[in-house]
């Protein structure tokens, strides 16, 4: 038995008309992951199950410079005290070998007393104490005078010339790391300041994603250099999975020239085009996306000449949609000045909330925004305007009002002057 049609068509029944219906876009929730550098630019990497280890030893200079202070410190020490007692060892030894301690002389004395004018090693070196003492004195050049070496053994005289030679050494790369580790150049990127959000807004027509960059110091960073990362993880036609794809993003300063000339504030900008790959994403997608933007800021500092570089992130929530930087240079008698209680302040703008290739599909898009944005400015200014006018009517109202009332104080009174008539009480008031 064939089933009977409906006498509604199918076309507009509720499956044909919810297929045919709009749908929104659902987005996922973003899921918050770790990530790749952290505000003040550290890395968030851990490195593990590194089997060469001793590639690490083969740059002993490099690796005592990236130890941790509380480290360097106990190697500094042990080093020198380890080499003192070394060579307290051996200047121990040179003295017992010649009979210069003081239990081994006092012996050779009695069994020989013809020898009691052989001169010493080191004179006043008779236990360990005094021998460590004495190591001490030759490695750092104090010479208290109280021990001296002599010219009758040429053991001691080697000794001496290879603990120099030792001592000069240890000295050398132990102060030249705590130089390299109190001149670091990460040092110097203190100073150098990000602002704590990035917006995206509409710049010469175009959708910009856009951060401020600042240097506290007077002194300068020479030739620097702004480059910018999108870190996300994205999958190949093929199915490879990169965890951490980095694409590189063109900056319009970067087009322009190739330094910054930092004297100032400056606002980064990267305007989002075909070749962005924020160009695709709205401020919603935006919202749920997991991607990260890198900012590495590097020059040579002016005072040391050591290149420095400075690093921050931005992850999707600490971006602005829609949002512009306000200004901070300031023309104060004759001189610029920064007010940097300002910097990461920003004022909301009229933006387009849909992706920048839909504005470069339909541009009536960009153009609405900006007469919704006209119009809504124009009406603002004429309800102030009216407030004030208002306002303004209602004080010379008011003064006007006082102003009759004063002169209403001021009118003379009427006075009344009484004539006697005759065969009558008549009286003329006169004004």
């Amino acid at each position: 038995m064939l089933a009977r049609k409906s006498i509604i068509p199918e076309e507009f029944g509720v499956p044909g008309l919810a297929s045919r219906m709009p749908r929104k876009p659902v987005f996922r929730d973003r899921v918050n992951k770790a990530r790749f550098i952290a505000k003040n630019g550290s890395c968030n990497l851990a490195h593990k199950n590194i089997r060469e280890q001793g590639r690490f030893l083969q740059d002993v200079f490099t690796t005592l410079v990236d130890l941790k202070w509380r480290f360097t410190l106990v190697i500094f020490t042990t080093t020198f005290v380890s080499s003192w007692l070394l060579f307290a060892m051996s200047w121990w030894l040179v003295a017992f070998a010649h009979g210069d301690l003081g239990q081994e002389r006092d012996r050779e004395l009695d069994l020989d007393p013809g020898r009691h004018n052989r001169t010493q090693c080191v004179t006043g070196v008779k236990s360990f104490t005094s021998a460590f003492l004495f190591s001490i004195e030759v490695q750092v050049t104090i010479g208290f005078g109280g021990r001296m070496i002599t010219e009758h053994c040429p053991t001691a005289i080697t000794v001496l010339i290879m603990q120099n030679i030792i001592g000069l050494i240890i000295n050398a790369v132990m102060l030249g790391c705590i130089f390299m580790k109190t001149a670091q150049s990460n040092r110097r990127a203190e100073t150098l300041i990000f602002s704590r959000h990035a917006v995206i807004a509409v710049r010469n027509n175009c959708l910009c994603f856009m951060i401020r960059i600042g240097d506290l110091r007077k002194s300068m960073i020479i030739g620097a250099t702004v480059r910018l990362q999108v870190v996300r993880k994205t999958t190949t036609p093929e199915g490879e999975v990169i965890p951490i794809h980095q694409i590189d993003v063109q900056t319009e300063t970067a087009l322009a020239s190739n330094s910054l000339f930092l004297l100032a504030p400056l606002i980064i900008c990267h305007i989002i085009d075909k070749n962005s790959p924020l160009y695709d994403l709205s401020a919603m997608e935006l919202q749920c996306s997991d991607l990260e933007v890198i900012v590495i800021l590097e020059g040579v500092v002016e005072t040391t000449g050591i290149t420095t570089q400075a690093r921050t992130s931005y992850v999707s929530d600490e971006i602005q949609w829609g949002h512009r930087f306000v200004p901070i240079v300031t023309e104060e008698e004759g001189v610029y000045s920064v007010d940097y209680s300002k910097f990461g302040n920003t004022v909301k703008v009229t933006t387009p909330r849909c992706s920048a290739r839909e504005l470069d599909e339909k541009p009536s898009i960009l153009i609405q925004t900006l007469q919704k944005s006209e119009m809504s400015h124009q009406n603002s200014l004429r309800k102030r305007n009216s407030m004030r006018r208002n306002n303004s009517m209602r004080k010379n109202a008011g003064g006007s009002g006082g102003l009759r009332r004063n002169n209403s104080g001021l009118l003379s009174p009427k006075v009344q002057f009484f004539t006697p008539t005759e065969g009558g009480q008549n009286l003329n008031a006169v004004t």
